[in-house]
């Protein structure tokens, strides 16, 4: 290989990486209009199953929102670990609103995606996107990380084990913090 080729290459090599740790640090810094540390944006949406759930009404616990959609290949393969992650934290003070964005003319299909997976946390219907633009997501799954007080704790971009350990300590972290918070002011 000529001397000019192997220079375009490591020049070509550098540019991933540099791209690589940006994007990882816009990621970390949570995504689109919503930041870290910031409020997370307030919504109202209504439920599959008739109703609504409003975030503000959430207040004091931690909630997953979760952006996804009955056509997206991941969104299926994490369905079953979030659903796990549900089970062993909603006793503790953990609330997950998953958003589809699907089209309204495919209810049936989200309803057969809650069935299949025996989903029992809130399906909420954004299916102008309307939530999903605040937030600034950019594709199905996002999942951003509420704390008890409204805040975006964490962005989490593209699909996920929910299994892995590190979210459930993730989760607990707030929760401790919110419950220290309460006995403090209580």
């Amino acid at each position: 290989m000529s001397r000019g080729r192997k220079g375009l290459l490591a020049l070509l090599a550098f540019g991933a990486l540099l791209s690589a740790g940006v994007a990882a640090f816009v990621i970390s810094q949570g995504s689109g209009f919503v930041r870290t540390g910031e409020p997370a944006p307030s919504f109202e949406l209504a439920t599959l199953g008739g109703g609504s759930v409003s975030l503000a009404d959430l207040r004091g616990k931690v909630v997953y929102v979760n952006f996804w959609a009955t056509w997206c290949a991941p969104c299926v393969d994490e369905a079953p670990s979030l659903q796990r992650l549900y089970d062993a934290l909603a006793p503790e003070g953990f609330e997950i609103l998953a958003l589809s964005i699907d089209d309204p003319k495919t209810m049936e299909a989200v309803r057969a995606f809650r069935e299949r997976f025996e989903l029992e946390f809130p399906i909420l219907l954004d299916p102008d996107k309307n939530v999903y633009s605040q937030y600034g997501a950019t594709g199905v799954p996002e999942t951003y990380l509420i704390d008890a007080e409204g805040r975006l704790a964490e962005a989490y971009i593209g699909p996920r084990d929910w299994s892995d350990p590190r979210y459930a300590r993730a989760v607990r972290r707030l929760l401790d913090r919110a419950e220290a918070g309460n006995h403090r002011s209580g």
